[in-house]
């Protein structure tokens, strides 16, 4: 028996078809990537638009839809606490957004007294004021809902305005903070 000792080789080239083929996939996997990285590069100048639309949204819309209340300073101890029938004095700077002051306790040095929870003031400081410690300072934005309305208090606070007092709570049912402590600035 005689066995055929020699080597074949066989190469198999691709068609020309093929070759077409591979050379057209590589070019669109190619502009595939491009254009993906194109667009993320668009990412940030997206989010850049969006946040300045974001930031001119929020100013035309400065005003509060609800009660905002911020502490401003708050005592050690807060023995004392103002509670819905409980008579409050309060000293307060009210401004408009714009940082008009119309009304302020602070410069005729006398503070307002009333019941609280009553409607004797404005419903934000009904509830604004509430569980606040004697010799406490608060921030309020109050929205025209819970201030004066449309209708606004004229000539000092518009129709629909939002408002803003600075507020200090220096009696509570006859106790007060030492003469000395009452009406600093806030």
């Amino acid at each position: 028996m005689l066995y055929n000792t020699n080597t074949y080789s066989v190469s198999v080239s691709p068609s020309e078809k093929e070759k077409n083929k591979s050379v057209t996939d590589f070019r669109h996997e190619k502009e595939r990537k491009m254009s993906f990285r194109s667009s993320m590069n668009a990412v940030p100048l997206l989010l850049f638009v969006l946040f300045v639309s974001a930031l001119v949204c929020a100013k035309k819309t400065a005003d509060v839809t609800e009660l905002q209340i911020g502490v401003k300073h708050k005592p050690a101890s807060c023995e004392v606490q103002a509670h819905k029938g409980d008579r409050v004095k309060v000293h307060y700077r009210g401004k408009l957004t714009d940082g008009t002051v119309f009304d302020s306790s602070f410069e005729r040095n006398n503070p307002i007294e009333f019941e609280l929870g009553s409607g004797q003031v404005i419903k934000g400081w009904d509830q604004g004021l509430l569980g606040m410690c004697l010799g406490e300072k608060r921030k309020l934005k109050i929205p025209s809902k819970l201030g004066y309305g449309d209708q606004g208090s004229p000539p000092t606070i518009p129709g629909g305005a939002t408002l803003v007092f600075d507020t200090e709570l220096v009696g509570v049912n006859g106790k007060s903070l030492g003469e000395e402590k009452q009406g600093s600035e806030l």
